[in-house]
């Protein structure tokens, strides 16, 4: 059925094997879902949707169904609106969990329960509306709902030193908003600073030949006394 839709393309090599390595099997992990975004995009069943919700709805069913029939990805399943597993109060937008097994990276055990990979998506440009911030993919002046904030504040994934962000854009593409961000991120390294600096910028990974689907890298430091975190980041134009 997958085949018939175009995801068979998406699959990746395997987690299953050497599960019990050291983390890398995160990227590896990040990558698979790097390499199905455009899939799930161009999917001839996916309904058109603009709404930030609607997006991570549909892409969360779609990475079950593709992980679901590939060997090793099976391992894994992904849930919405995942309760955080240190912030009882706040939710993720996506968390990928062990699937019918345990995981053990370095010295860390994840059973099905527990959350492997937490990921928070925005939209770009963020919705104009009243006390939205445009730079809330990386920090909200006015609330706490800025995506990369929420990892530096250790409001989300406090005991994690590794999570990601899917970014959907909407407008523009995603050299432009490379920029937009350098921007900003010098910007509240003068505003903001410490918790925020230079080094808080995105490093290109790997992109596909069009130039419309992108991963990049992130080293975060964070508050409150809170180890710092490294993030993936993936991009996708819609």
């Amino acid at each position: 059925m997958l085949a018939d839709r175009g995801a068979e393309g998406a699959v990746v090599q395997g987690l299953r094997a050497g599960l019990h390595l050291p983390a890398t099997q995160l990227r590896k992990l990040v990558a698979f879902i790097g390499t199905a975004l455009p899939f799930w995009r161009d999917d001839d069943l996916r309904r058109p949707e603009t709404a930030e919700d609607a997006l991570s709805d549909q892409l969360c069913d779609f990475l079950n169904d593709v992980a679901r029939n590939s060997p090793g990805l099976d391992a894994f399943k992904f849930q919405r609106e995942t309760r955080d597993d240190s912030k009882g109060g706040r939710n993720l937008d996506i968390a990928a969990k062990p699937s019918g097994c345990s995981i053990w990276i370095g010295d860390r055990h994840y059973s099905p329960y527990d959350i492997f990979l937490p990921i928070e998506c925005k939209r770009l440009p963020t919705p104009a509306a009243k006390k939205r911030d445009p730079r809330e993919y990386l920090f909200s002046s006015s609330s706490s709902t800025g995506g990369v904030q929420r990892f530096k504040s250790g409001a989300h994934a406090a005991n994690h030193g590794f999570a990601a962000m899917i970014g959907y854009v909407q407008d523009q593409d995603i050299p432009h908003w490379q920029q937009e961000l350098g921007k900003w991120i010098d910007e509240l390294s003068t505003s903001a600073a410490p918790l925020w600096s230079a080094n808080d910028r995105l490093e290109l990974e790997r992109h596909d030949k069009g130039g419309r689907q992108a991963i990049f890298n992130s080293n975060h430091a964070r508050a409150n006394g809170l180890s710092d975190i490294a993030m993936s980041h993936l991009w996708i134009e819609m």
